[in-house]
């Protein structure tokens, strides 16, 4: 384990006639064979099966784009059923280029090769362009950063985003370079570690300490009915399964020798929105510096000594760190495991709870 401390001929579909396909242009290895055990397969899932570097969504927009031959003729229906001895051809037209642009803003790379690349991201980053948030991203960071490595992604050259981390929280974060690569990392996230060895440790800093030195909080979340731009912990059998493995590593106490706070290591089973800081706030320990679900806690700051509450009050962000993220290569097939100290702030913020 590697650790890095950074610390087709006939088909029953319409067709148009071919004349924008260049032959010479289509797959490398020529055109695909529908053997016996194929008949009767649709044309997306046989592509889907037989090119796994790309994912499906983006062979169905090829077909409906006009780029497979079944043979001599250009398929346009991705549900079309294949006959035995059908010669499929895809053309793969070049990635279009970069969306947005990409803009030099420094990046702390823990590790890079041609198929991906794992970032440090400081707090305040915003990881993918939004409403309000148009440039100044860790997507154009890292459009700027690749370059032409870039191989393209659903057909543009732009990084596959596998997993998010609020724009406030630090940490480790793994982007795809090419579809190859998205596709595989995806399938991981998807499955969250339960049949392969995807791994994600957070380290927290909560009001409270648990009641339990380790525990599970398994509680559906899904958006807000009551403010549309939180999530919530809703009711079994409503939104979507959320499953947060927490143990306490710390406790800190305040002036009068009594536990106020807590350094909590969280490991996720799912990956739904903002999880942590849900899931910590529902059983009554909300993050230190979380604005949308600690602020009914500001007050146990009073019961810190001066420099210590002065630490919290001062905190601008959740106080949240992906410490840990660890995964299974998407083409070496080999098992990493990155590892990141917290940055400046969340090790001053322990050190005055200290």
């Amino acid at each position: 384990m590697r650790k890095n401390k950074m610390f087709v001929e006939d088909v029953v579909a319409p067709v148009v006639e071919v004349a924008a396909i260049d032959p010479v242009a289509l797959s490398a290895d020529g055109p695909l064979v529908v053997v016996t055990e194929e008949a009767g397969e649709r044309l997306d899932r046989f592509l889907a099966r037989r090119l796994p570097e790309h994912s499906r969504t983006r062979l169905k927009a090829l077909v409906l784009e006009g780029h497979v031959r079944v043979g001599d003729k250009v398929a346009t229906d991705p549900g079309a059923k294949l006959a035995v001895g059908a010669l499929v051809a895809i053309l793969l037209p070049e990635a279009a280029p970069p969306e947005p642009a990409g803009e030099p803003i420094p990046l702390v790379v823990v590790y890079e090769d041609d198929d991906l690349l794992v970032i440090d991201k400081p707090a305040g980053l915003v990881v993918h362009p939004a409403s309000g948030h148009e440039t100044g991203t860790l997507v154009n960071a890292l459009i700027a950063h690749c370059g032409d490595s870039l191989s393209g992604i659903g057909g543009v050259k732009r990084p596959g985003i596998v997993h998010r981390l609020d724009k406030d929280t630090s940490g480790l974060l793994v982007v795809a370079k090419n579809d190859f690569a998205h596709k595989r990392l995806a399938d991981q996230f998807a499955d969250h570690g339960r049949t392969g060895p995807l791994q994600r440790a957070y380290s927290a800093l909560v009001w409270g300490v648990p009641s339990r030195p380790h525990g599970a909080i398994d509680a559906p979340i899904d958006r807000s009915n009551t403010h549309r731009e939180r999530m919530a912990v809703v009711k079994p059998g409503k939104g979507r399964e959320a499953i947060t493995h927490f143990s306490v590593e710390e406790t800190f106490v305040d002036r009068e020798g009594a536990p106020v706070a807590a350094l909590v290591t969280c490991r996720l089973e799912t990956g739904r929105t903002h999880q942590i800081r849900v899931h910590m706030a529902h059983i009554g320990h909300a993050l230190l510096g979380d604005p949308v679900y600690g602020s009914g806690m500001r007050t146990k700051a009073t019961r810190l000594d001066e420099p210590a509450r002065r630490a919290v009050e001062t905190f601008p962000r959740q106080a949240l760190h992906a410490r840990e993220l660890g995964f299974l290569h998407p083409r070496s097939k080999q098992e990493l495991l990155f590892e990141s100290n917290p940055p400046e702030d969340f090790s001053v913020l322990i050190s005055a709870l200290r």
